[in-house]
């Protein structure tokens, strides 16, 4: 399913991105206090700064008066490799978190990685919800259990020199946040055709 609406919308648009093809990339940085409880898992449980990439983007690319899914993609910066975390505007219930949801405003609805990593806690989300227009708090949540914060994103008010970049949590995660293989599955063929779409883009680009 989700590989064949990535298709039909790459098929009727020929941007380079087919799901979220317009969006604007901010430098930020992470302020992570910890958790308490622990998640069992050190950037998620430990103390430290991250500097990040971070890209604001409406899904269908609707016009802004209409209401759109939102999405931030988060690049962390580390000297282990760079990985990638994609949050998509969702309720923050036990149940509305994994439910996406559209508005107007996209500080209006809170965030989530909607698909769960595979921790040694169990199946767990990661979460922001926004504290104003540059910042929001980020917190993790294990099955549908209490959220518990671990930091905060700021984000900068100029837009980053590297607006083509491109996000993928399949290859690119955080060490000690695992892909399910069935999440794998599920996301593995969009991205597939995303790439395919950003490859096709680029070669025309090259050839004008």
């Amino acid at each position: 399913m989700l590989a064949g609406a990535t298709r039909a919308v790459s098929a009727l648009r020929s941007a380079a991105k087919p799901l979220h093809p317009a969006g604007v990339t901010l430098t930020g940085r992470i302020h992570r206090h910890g958790s308490n409880p622990l998640a069992g898992v050190a950037w998620l449980d430990e103390p430290g700064e991250d500097d990040v990439l971070v890209r604001l983007s409406r899904a269908v690319g609707l016009p802004p008066a209409l209401p759109d899914i939102h999405g931030m993609a988060i690049r962390v910066r580390s000297d282990e490799g760079d990985a990638d975390l994609l949050l998509a505007s969702t309720g923050w219930g036990r149940f509305s978190r994994f439910v996406l949801t559209a508005s107007r405003d996209p500080s209006a609805r809170p965030m989530t990685t909607l698909l769960p990593y595979r921790t040694d806690t169990g199946p767990l989300l990661i979460g922001a919800r926004s504290m104003g227009p540059h910042s929001s708090t980020l917190a993790w949540a294990v099955h549908g259990g209490p959220w518990q914060t671990f930091g905060v994103l700021i984000l900068s008010r100029r837009p980053a020199t590297d607006q083509e970049i491109s996000f993928d949590p399949v290859r690119h995660q955080l060490p000690g946040l695992e892909q399910y293989p069935v999440v794998v599955r599920l996301r593995e063929p969009s991205y597939t055709r995303a790439r395919a779409s950003s490859d096709r883009a680029t070669d025309t680009s090259a050839h004008r």
